[in-house]
């Protein structure tokens, strides 16, 4: 951009209907900065040439500096785009062949129809996977990128607790407590929990609100806020089935006799208590009346009585290992209670109990979907009827003080809120967030949005698939976007979290997918630019490193001041540019690290 101007646009067969413009305004705005002499420059005569291409850049409103530099490299690129037809090209599936081979077939189609120095030296390209939560049907594509749009994880924690049951009478409930980000989701959540309490591969979690004994929502939403749920809430998570398709909840309601209101002289009658137990009921065979006593007496049997077993609380049993402080002896920082105890049950006569209590009728009523109760204690041979209309199924157990001789309720009792309030401890110190932690997040396996469904071409609908970006190819000019600003329907944020972001040696080599060069991937900061203020009005600035001069230069408005490195990082940042380092050998893939000065590209 630097040299004759229309010659390299003629080289480029410009496209017609921008006439070269753009690329010949912003050329002759780089000469002007890049004259002898010291005189700021007012980049007037481009700004006029932008806006005629881009209205909304047009007058003197507040615009975001990245949206900008989007649209001034895309157009850009059409204007020196080298390919004056651009052909019709249809991209194949990977249908199973080696990722090297499809990424080479995607990049050549993208440089069949975009051929320009800006796709030389600012366009990588990644790997994306999708995979449908119905069939299992994977479908890999590996689309071209101008620049990384980072999220910024919060670095701001919150302790949540939250009960675990199982389905299959394998142990007794268990509270977990876990550290997730306090600006989290729900998947944050499920995925502390699972890992907290070691949830096997066949297994997934159902995470439910507990409200007056009764299941008051079951939280399925992955993206669904974690603000939603209160301190002083209650939740419940279920161990159930991973590869159970076509299934309904069969949620079991203890009820035990009561007075109404509290009043000795009223009547008694069956009031909720506990927590409910959920277990998963397929919808693909007859369920008979004497299933569900067995399901029931399976969820049950953790909590049959023996002489030898105390009556511990489930928050009293809760243990949890702090994150800055891991033990030596476990490979999480969050801890479940250990289930030990429920083994107990079955040793010491527990099976003679488990034999005469699982022969005991279950004062069992299911509520159909007319709202009216079943006897299930009779007639087991009965098929039960599944409503077509609800995803559960709801079975009240009525506890009488006889059937309460042979299990101990205990364990659904009491069950701890989301956090509790107690003595005032230490605060945790916070670690500045790592441009690497927020590049992981970008790459991290998470659903799509409902509003981004994705059509499976072999269950030919629409589906909530799972998303999975890789890198795979890296520009020699890497830009990335730290996502300051959040939107949502009812207010909008800035975030003035501090990224520590290398100044030197950004290793991306574990971060990229394509593995068949063995040099690593080094990149060098040389620019970015900051942003101070709110969402309504700010001031841009920015830091530009002359590497003629070896030097930091700090540039606002028509100022110019050099600056140490240290100072270059703060929590205004808002746009970092890097240029990959040029490694001579092989042999830095093996760790070694190469020397900054030497591996530094000279400006062009």
């Amino acid at each position: 951009l630097m040299n004759d101007m229309g010659k390299t646009l003629d080289d480029a067969n410009i496209q017609m209907d921008q006439d070269g413009e753009l690329a010949l305004a912003f050329g002759d705005l780089l000469r002007k900065l890049w004259a002898p002499g010291r005189t700021p420059v007012a980049p007037r005569p481009f700004k006029a040439k932008l806006a005629r291409f881009a209205p909304q850049f047009s007058g003197y409103n507040q615009h975001d500096s990245q949206e900008l530099l989007a649209f001034l490299l895309d157009g850009l690129h059409e204007d020196l785009n080298r390919v004056k037809h651009k052909p019709y090209i249809k991209s194949r599936d990977a249908d199973g062949r080696p990722d090297e081979e499809v990424a080479d077939e995607y990049w050549a189609n993208h440089i069949a129809r975009n051929d320009s120095i800006i796709v030389d030296v600012c366009q990588g390209q990644y790997k994306s996977t999708l995979v449908c939560p119905i069939c299992n049907k994977i479908s890999v594509t590996f689309d071209p990128f101008m620049y990384l749009s980072l999220p910024l994880q919060s670095t701001t924690t919150r302790t949540m607790t939250v009960t675990v049951f199982t389905c299959d009478g394998s142990s007794l409930p268990s509270a977990c407590t876990v550290t997730v980000p306090k600006q989290g989701r729900c998947r944050d959540l499920i995925q502390a929990i699972s890992n907290a309490c070691s949830l096997k591969h066949n297994e997934k979690l159902l995470l439910a609100e507990i409200r007056g004994h009764l299941i008051h929502r079951f939280l399925e939403d992955p993206l669904a806020s974690l603000s939603s749920i209160k301190d002083d809430d209650h939740l419940a998570a279920y161990k159930i089935p991973k590869f159970v398709k076509n299934t309904k909840f069969l949620q079991l309601v203890h009820r035990r006799e009561e007075r109404e209101n509290g009043n000795v002289k009223s009547t008694m009658g069956w009031k909720p208590y506990g927590t409910p137990l959920v277990s998963p009921v397929s919808c693909d065979e007859i369920i008979t009346r004497g299933d569900i006593q067995s399901m029931v007496h399976t969820m049950l049997s953790p909590m049959l009585r023996t002489e030898s077993m105390g009556h511990p609380d489930i928050s009293d049993t809760n243990t949890s290992l702090p994150a800055s402080d891991p033990s030596p002896t476990t490979s999480t920082t969050e801890a479940c209670t250990d289930s030990n105890i429920a083994d107990s049950v079955h040793r010491d006569g527990g099976s003679l109990n488990l034999k005469s209590a699982t022969s005991t009728k279950l004062a069992l009523q299911l509520v159909d979907e007319n709202n009216v109760c079943i006897d299930l204690s009779v007639g087991e041979d009965k098929a039960v009827k599944l409503s077509s209309s609800s995803i559960s199924i709801l079975v009240f157990i009525d506890w009488s003080g006889k059937l309460l001789e042979n299990y101990d309720t205990h364990y659904l009792e009491n069950l701890p809120e989301v956090f509790r309030y107690g003595p005032v401890t230490k605060k945790a110190r916070n670690e500045p967030l790592s441009l690497y932690t927020c590049l992981e997040a970008f790459l991290r396996e998470e659903p799509l949005v409902p509003e981004d469904m994705w059509y499976c071409p072999q269950c030919k609908e629409r589906r909530q698939a799972s998303k999975k970006l890789d890198l795979w190819r890296l520009p020699e000019v890497l830009v990335i976007h730290l996502k300051r600003f959040s939107y949502s329907r009812s207010m909008k944020h800035k975030l003035e979290t501090f990224v520590n972001f290398p100044i030197h040696d950004f290793d991306l080599t574990n971060y990229v997918a394509n593995k068949s060069s063995p040099r690593r991937l080094l990149y060098e900061l040389y620019a970015l630019t900051n942003h101070y203020g709110g969402m309504g009005s700010g001031h841009y600035t920015a830091h530009i490193k002359l590497l003629d001069e070896n030097r930091w230069y700090n540039f606002d408005d028509s100022h110019i001041s050099p600056i140490n490195e240290e100072d270059v990082k703060s929590g205004a940042a808002y746009v970092l540019f890097y240029k990959r380092v040029k490694t001579d050998d092989a042999s830095v893939s093996n760790g070694a690290q190469s020397s900054a000065g030497h591996n530094i590209y000279s400006r062009r």
